[in-house]
């Protein structure tokens, strides 16, 4: 298995509320809505968007990365809705060692909801199913209780704090580190 077989072809996913799909420039306005909300990018490495510009710059760097089939993220379709609520996807693979990392983003009216644990939970299975894997993380700022719970309630362990693990906004910032093993 190895990226191209599977981004090559980014398959459509379902849970029982979400549809994880490939995201499209149609999206722009709902993705707006949330990465512009600084209480969102308060714990992402990206800055809130300003514009609907910078979203569509983004879902135009999506687009490429499907077309040269290389690690693109799903978007997370609700489907009472319809609407587009965040992404969630592998934001690094490594296909020899057989683990990779997620990462996600939701609209913070649907926080609390369990939506990015079904999410989360959907990957991860996808992830053993169909990549081959054996070893899944997620790490989060460790002021991110949201974040590390959706972690917890998707199955993950907990493993410790990387200190001062990513330079992120102009600091250096401390990481709660989790994972799940096959």
């Amino acid at each position: 298995m190895n990226v191209k077989e599977i981004y090559g072809r980014l398959p459509t996913i379902e849970s029982e509320r979400l549809v994880m799909r490939k995201v499209t420039m149609n999206d722009a306005e709902g993705m707006f809505a949330y990465a512009s909300n600084r209480k969102v990018s308060r714990f992402v490495t990206w800055e809130a968007h300003r514009s609907l510009c910078d979203t569509k710059d983004f879902i135009q760097f999506v687009l490429q990365s499907y077309e040269d089939q290389k690690i693109a993220p799903w978007g997370i379709q609700h489907k009472e809705s319809g609407k587009l609520i965040g992404t969630i996807d592998f934001v690094s693979w490594q296909v020899n060692h057989h683990s990779a990392e997620i990462g996600y983003v939701l609209a913070p009216e649907y926080w609390g909801s369990g939506l990015m644990t079904e999410a989360a939970k959907t990957i991860i299975a996808f992830g053993f199913e169909n990549m081959n894997l054996v070893r899944i993380q997620a790490r989060c700022f460790v002021e991110n209780l949201a974040s590390e719970r959706v972690m917890q309630k998707a199955g993950m362990s907990f493993e410790g704090i990387i200190r001062k693990g990513m330079f992120v906004k102009g600091k250096h910032e401390d990481l709660k580190l989790y994972s799940i093993i096959k």
